[in-house]
């Protein structure tokens, strides 16, 4: 939760400051009022805090509600500093993230970077240039790319299985499981192992150092973006903790990276051989190779793989998460969903990732899992010079801020939009259906789970192996019972990753034995 109440708190104790940057904010406010801009619409502010009055514990569902009532495109100001411009339709999407995309392919950096240790090293964060075209093209090439993928396809399997396990486990104990819990562990050591060869579970703390990692990060970013835009330049004497805690959660992260980078150059030191290359692995080799166009260094390559915990390990878990209890509390799609796997598969193997063409209503469940519950909620980016969206002036330096959630549950390109309907994905009788061959990777505007375009996500392809493959192991194998025989609780969180607040908490119900169709794919 974000604790609004101490910052305004502050803010009073620090009201002659902020009183000397209010009139400040007037005097420029009146003298560009002299050359006619015209400002998006805003809701009525307050002194010194500007809208923060307005934006509740829950973010997203504050800024939802201010788009309902002054419109897609909302200009907002959250205490001193300039001014975030809300996007929440696909047409004004459009024409920021496409039409004008070199003005907003910046981002702006969270308050955060004053208390990171790899600050100036972002990728994710990174201005456009050099440095993040480099690093963009080597994930979509290399790191990330669809082969590199492919070719930890039988690690992913081999996490499904444990996961299969856990649940036959908890069946013949009687035992309800939070299935939340196990997804974060498999996506853990997915990702883990993609990246570094490890599963991060060598012990119980460095799996939970990781997770605690990527957890404390996402609220502590939340935490970040209040207190910089209030508290202004006051933010940088970290006034609740906020920066010691990221530190001292990096700090540790580091320690645990170096030590399995060092044992990557062990290895290569003593021409140990590996089957498959590893992410650590080609980033220590593109960082001695000295006809690279950047050369990388130690904390370059720490500060990627922590990005990509990040950004990978919380949100391919909630979007698994969302998935299964969707189709809890749908039992039909449950059901229509087995069968296609049953008539595709059959019931003598386990469904692999190389059925997954075959299978386009579980292309659908995903898609429309994805449209509801994106991944990432808002998506940021920065206008670096001034121009025209939409008949309105957006100044330079103004941040934007897409809101995911509401373009991809607007009523006017969704029918029924906050229904979980996959057939709106599926072919209808004639073979047509514009919403089955839409692309969700961002070139469709009213549907962007992975971001768009240059700023899109690079790690997509990965997710969606994932995703995919896990939710048909779990559909193929397992029925769910809830507890109390009650649907499960959909609300969701504080977070940008869009959580479910209640544990998907769920008696399994082996439908086939997954331990003998395990052994029949060997």
């Amino acid at each position: 939760m974000i604790f609004i109440s101490d910052i305004l708190f502050c803010s009073i104790l620090l009201f002659v400051f902020f009183s000397t940057i209010s009139l400040f904010n007037v005097k420029r406010h009146r003298s560009t009022s002299k050359n006619q801009i015209q400002h998006p619409p805003s809701p009525p502010s307050l002194p010194l805090i500007g809208h923060l009055h307005l934006l509740g514990p829950k973010l997203v569902k504050s800024i939802q509600a201010l788009e309902e009532r002054y419109g897609p495109l909302i200009r907002l100001r959250l205490g001193s500093k300039s001014s975030s411009i809300i996007v929440s339709n696909a047409i004004i999407a459009k024409e920021i993230l496409k039409d004008n995309e070199m003005n907003f392919v910046s981002r702006h950096e969270s308050g955060s970077s004053k208390f990171n240790i790899y600050a100036g090293y972002s990728f994710i964060f990174a201005e456009y240039g050099t440095y993040w075209r480099f690093m963009k093209k080597l994930c979509m090439t290399e790191l990330l790319s669809t082969q590199q993928v492919n070719r930890f396809t039988d690690i992913r399997r081999e996490e499904r299985i444990k996961l299969l396990e856990t649940l036959v486990n908890c069946s013949q104990e009687g035992k309800a499981c939070d299935i939340r819990v196990q997804l974060v562990k498999l996506t853990n050591n997915v990702i883990c192992r993609m990246t570094m060869s490890t599963t991060c579970s060598g012990s119980e703390d460095e799996a939970k150092l990781v997770w605690e990692f990527v957890k404390g990060t996402e609220q502590l970013i939340l935490k970040f973006l209040m207190t910089d835009e209030l508290l202004g330049p006051l933010s940088k004497l970290d006034l609740f903790g906020y920066g010691k805690r990221l530190k001292s959660l990096t700090i540790k992260l580091d320690n645990l990276l170096e030590k399995i980078m060092a044992e990557h150059e062990n290895n290569e030191m003593n021409s140990c051989k590996k089957d498959r290359k590893d992410i650590m692995d080609l980033l220590l080799e593109i960082s001695r190779d000295e006809s690279s166009e950047v050369k990388l260094s130690r904390t370059n390559i720490k500060a990627f793989l922590t990005e990509i915990f990040t950004a990978g390990t919380d949100t391919t878990s909630v979007a698994l998460n969302w998935a299964i209890a969707e189709l809890i509390n749908h039992p039909q799609v449950f059901k229509k969903l087995r069968e296609e796997i049953k008539t595709v598969v059959g019931a003598t193997r386990l469904v692999e990732e190389s059925d997954i063409p075959n299978l386009p209503y579980l292309q659908a469940v995903v898609k429309e899992t994805l449209r509801l519950h994106p991944s990432a909620t808002l998506t940021f980016r920065r206008c670096i010079q001034d121009c025209k969206i939409n008949g309105y002036d957006i100044l330079a330096n103004e941040r934007v801020i897409i809101d995911l959630k509401a373009i991809m549950r607007d009523p006017n390109s969704w029918e029924n939009p906050l229904d979980f309907q996959p057939e709106r994905f599926m072919t209808n009788s004639e073979g047509r259906n514009d919403h089955y061959i839409m692309d969700f990777r961002g070139q469709n505007f009213k549907i962007l789970p992975f971001g768009s375009r240059r700023r899109g996500c690079p790690g997509a392809s990965l997710a969606l192996a994932v995703i995919h493959g896990t939710i048909a192991t779990l559909v193929q194998c397992f029925d769910f019972k809830v507890p109390n025989g009650e649907k499960l609780n959909m609300e969701d969180g504080t977070g940008f990753t869009g959580a479910m607040v209640h544990p998907l908490l769920c008696y399994p119900i082996p439908h086939l034995n997954p331990l003998e169709l395990t052994q029949k794919n060997l």
